[in-house]
């Protein structure tokens, strides 16, 4: 399945849907600062560019080197290839995004499944400006419609047939994810369904 992202990736830059700007609208306001964000699983750099039209600078990282080349040049981003999905060299990812915390805002757009969360966030502890950092993960919302109860019968009947790391896009395992994180980072955790986010962690 993750082989697709590196064999497809100038079909899949063509063929994602975009995200909404007034959900980095939404984002942006939740931190009082806008100087450095870091979009973590960027893939093309789609969050990226919504990011950047807000803070004055985006570090967009991913593990896979085939969808950064096809990633949308901007001039507030920069992408960095990194060797796993979750960073492990904590001290070069501290120091590309300018040091402890420096970032206002990172971000994980229906990427949060490829990770080793406990690891990410030990990194997003030291990164994260203190008071008001705001780690933002979103994934897939299924209740758009009053189709919902049929759809959520479906996603739940097949859900054992996904990749194990897929699972984690359902809106109720990244909120899961998001309250282990609060607790990690010792701030709070709260879902917008209507929007996707589960904003994970903002930190006082």
């Amino acid at each position: 399945m993750a082989g697709l992202f590196t064999r497809q990736a100038a079909e899949y830059a063509v063929a994602r849907p975009v995200y909404p700007k007034d959900l980095f609208a939404k984002l942006a306001s939740l931190t009082a600062h806008h100087r450095v964000a870091w979009d973590v699983g960027t893939g093309n750099g789609q969050a990226a560019i919504g990011v950047a039209e807000h803070y004055d600078r985006v570090v967009a990282t991913d593990v896979n080197a085939e969808q950064l080349r096809h990633a949308v040049p901007h001039p507030k981003v920069r992408y960095l290839h990194t060797p796993d999905a979750t960073p492990r060299d904590d001290d070069g990812v501290v120091v590309a995004l300018g040091g402890e915390g420096c970032v206002d805002l990172i971000t994980v757009a229906e990427a949060a499944h490829w990770f080793d969360l406990p690891a990410f966030y030990g990194i997003a502890r030291r990164l994260l400006r203190k008071p008001g950092g705001v780690i933002a993960v979103w994934g897939y919302n299924y209740r758009v419609s009053p189709v919902e109860d049929m759809m959520a019968r479906f996603l739940h009947t097949t859900l054992p047939y996904w990749d194990s790391r897929a699972r984690y896009t359902t809106v109720d395992t990244l909120h899961t994810a998001s309250l282990q994180a609060a607790s990690m980072a010792g701030g709070s955790a709260r879902t917008d369904e209507r929007t996707t986010i589960t904003s994970a962690v903002v930190l006082t």
